[in-house]
């Protein structure tokens, strides 16, 4: 059975084996380098202390994370954030990405974040899926943004409003 729960310290070299083939054999991120577990320990904690990170386990296994992270560094977009999910390779269609976000969204809300951004390299169509079906709005894509494994790469910008509320934020 699937079960989400917040990251630890110690999920970090798992969600680092995750995160190593979107690195190294994919334009999904633009990273070049797959960070080392303590660099991942060091992400889990800076997104824990301000807004989310979870994992999903299957059979006690860490099989996919999500975080959110702050959207822009000016202080207006502080009620904004970016969020990420990851699967282990093969892991798609399988409810976990949507697992995680059920989880993670909320968890936005309550530490006082109004709209939730995702960006992903084109052509991702599992994560276009994912990121419709739970809501997000595709608002715009950045063309030719980033050139990996040889070529250019659009990335497409979509949103979720996690308060309706159009009220000054607290």
């Amino acid at each position: 059975m699937l079960t989400v729960r917040d990251a630890e310290e110690a999920d970090a070299p798992a969600c680092a084996l995750i995160y190593q083939p979107y690195v190294t054999g994919t334009a999904i991120t633009f990273e070049s380098a797959p960070p080392s577990p303590p660099e991942m320990a060091a992400r889990i904690a800076a997104a824990s202390a301000t807004h989310a990170w979870l994992v999903a386990e299957l059979d006690r296994r860490v099989v996919g994370y999500a975080y959110g992270g702050p959207f822009a560094a000016r202080d207006a977009y502080r009620w904004s954030c970016e969020v990420s999910v990851y699967l282990e390779m093969g892991r798609r269609r399988t409810g976990a990405g949507r697992a995680l976000y059920e989880a993670l969204l909320p968890r936005l809300v309550e530490r006082g974040f109004r709209v939730a951004v995702a960006k992903m390299t084109m052509p991702n169509d599992a994560s276009l899926g994912l990121h419709a079906a739970m809501g997000f709005h595709e608002v715009g894509v950045h063309r030719r943004i980033g050139f990996k494994n040889g070529a250019w790469h659009d990335v497409a910008i979509a949103q979720r409003e996690l308060v309706p509320d159009l009220s000054p934020p607290s």
